[in-house]
């Protein structure tokens, strides 16, 4: 096994071939030469951003000696957070995400080191840096799993929208693990957990899950609003909302998921009377501006779900309406295009309509819904991949029966490669049924095309059943 040097011994070998002195190394560094005359001569620890500046004044590539500082300075040393947290911010700005894991690994067998850790994760979550902040708040989650503790909820709350992704499966389980913590979170956290959880049911197809976790929603956000305004009561100043939006926004959030499970389940009349809920907002309190938004956008969507809910039943009157309504939209509302030209195409195969003009009139919007804006937000992250999938089914369906079979090959085969990304089965066996129904009108390269979307399904079936491949 070849011998990696110290950092202070490629230091030294540095000077030695370059014969520069350790002051003409500080000068060029920026280092104080006390503090490298002290790290070389008694080896006390230098912070890492001196490190940082002695590697690019070396001409060396940056981060270059983060593994072996974190060898001799951390791991093989008695754990200080001064030296510890520092170090992790820099390798989170690095990518260096198994360099933060042999740190996390090493500090957690001390609990002291818990809440630190947890504010470091917290930072890294806030600027983004995910991929980082996951292996700090794993190590939390681990070393306070027996903990009944708030924090050892954020941390799950933190890992289940870190891990929610493309994979169905891998989002069951990620949505199973963190359901049981909800409940540990602050009473106005659990709100957006809820919506979060909520979402990623919703994107599932997970429909009794999903209605269930409305319901609780509503309820909590029922509890909460009627205490912030019995406070306002007694108090001069407001209460603190520290919720993503407007507490009543829950109530109404969660009759529109509720909506979405008897629409999807077919009962169209029960999703009207949660639509009618969701419209009459007479009853929130609160008249500013961001209020007056937040009902005016409710409203909106509830005219959209009338029409839609009263189309899907067999009302196919109200087409002209609803499309006019989809024309309407504001900017802001562009990405709901994708969800109201779905329910178009949705009505059209089931109840046999020419809609070749929202075609042409949608051609750019359509063109263009491949491009999904990337968000945080779980109803983008999760619920548009699924809509963009579907609507790519639907159009298919739609093409293929009107004998337009070029278009309609080519949109299956967009919405194919989707449901597998997802993993979703319903919608890929959809798509492999309507293919082998229209299979006699495809060219020969599409057929090959087809052949091996079916091949690699298998094998991804293969790798999570663990069953064998035995070939030849």
């Amino acid at each position: 096994m070849e011998h990696t040097p110290t950092i202070l011994a490629e230091l030294e070998d540095y000077l030695k071939q370059n014969d520069l002195t350790v002051a003409e190394l500080a000068d060029r560094s920026g280092v104080h030469q006390r503090t490298l005359n002290t790290w070389i001569t008694k080896h006390r620890p230098v912070a890492i951003h001196q490190v940082d500046r002695i590697t690019l004044a070396m001409g060396l590539p940056e981060g270059y000696f983060h593994e072996r500082y974190i060898d001799h300075y951390i791991i093989e040393r008695s754990p200080d957070w001064r030296r510890i947290e520092p170090v992790l911010y820099r390798c989170a700005e690095l990518d260096k995400l198994e360099a933060i894991q042999r740190i996390v690994g090493h500090i957690m067998d001390n609990l002291l080191y818990s809440p630190k850790l947890f504010d470091a994760a917290e930072t890294l979550f806030a600027q983004g840096r995910r991929a980082a902040a996951l292996f700090l708040y794993k190590g939390v989650a681990e070393a306070e799993k027996y903990q009944h503790s708030e924090r050892l909820a954020i941390c799950q709350y933190r890992l289940f929208t870190i891990q929610v992704g493309d994979d169905k499966n891998q989002n069951l389980k990620a949505a199973t693990r963190f359901e049981p913590f909800v409940e540990r979170l602050d009473e106005i956290e659990q709100l957006d957990a809820l919506k979060d959880l909520a979402n990623v049911y919703r994107s599932l197809d997970e429909w009794d899950m999903l209605y269930e976790t409305a319901q609780i929603m509503r309820g909590k956000a029922e509890i909460q609003y009627t205490l912030k305004h019995q406070q306002k009561k007694l108090k001069s100043k407001d209460p603190v909302n520290n919720t993503k939006g407007p507490l009543f926004g829950y109530i109404a959030y969660a009759d529109l998921l509720c909506a979405s499970v008897c629409e999807a389940k077919g009962d169209y009349e029960q999703a009207l009377q949660f639509t009618y809920a969701y419209t009459d907002l007479d009853w929130v309190i609160e008249t500013d501006e961001d209020t007056q938004h937040w009902v005016n956008l409710f409203k909106h969507w509830a005219e959209g779900n009338t029409y839609v809910n009263k189309l899907l039943s067999g009302d196919t009157s109200v087409l002209p309406k609803y499309v006019e309504y989809v024309t309407s939209a504001s900017n802001a509302d562009e990405n709901e295009k994708l969800s109201k030209l779905l329910n178009v195409f949705i009505a059209a195969n089931r109840y046999n309509i020419d809609v070749d003009d929202v075609l042409s009139q949608f051609e750019g919007d359509i063109n263009s819904f491949a491009q999904l804006p990337a968000s945080a937000d779980m109803y983008t992250q999760q619920v548009l991949p699924n809509y963009l999938a579907y609507f790519g089914y639907e159009l298919a369906y739609y093409y293929l029966y009107k004998g337009m079979y070029s278009d309609g090959f080519k949109h299956l085969k967009s919405a194919t490669l989707k449901a597998i990304t997802l993993k979703n089965d319903t919608y890929f066996i959809n798509c492999m049924g309507l293919f082998d129904h229209f299979k006699s009108y495809a060219m020969d390269e599409i057929k090959v095309e087809f052949s091996k979307f079916i091949e690699k399904a298998w094998s991804n079936n293969v790798k999570k059943n663990g069953a064998s491949d035995r070939r030849g």
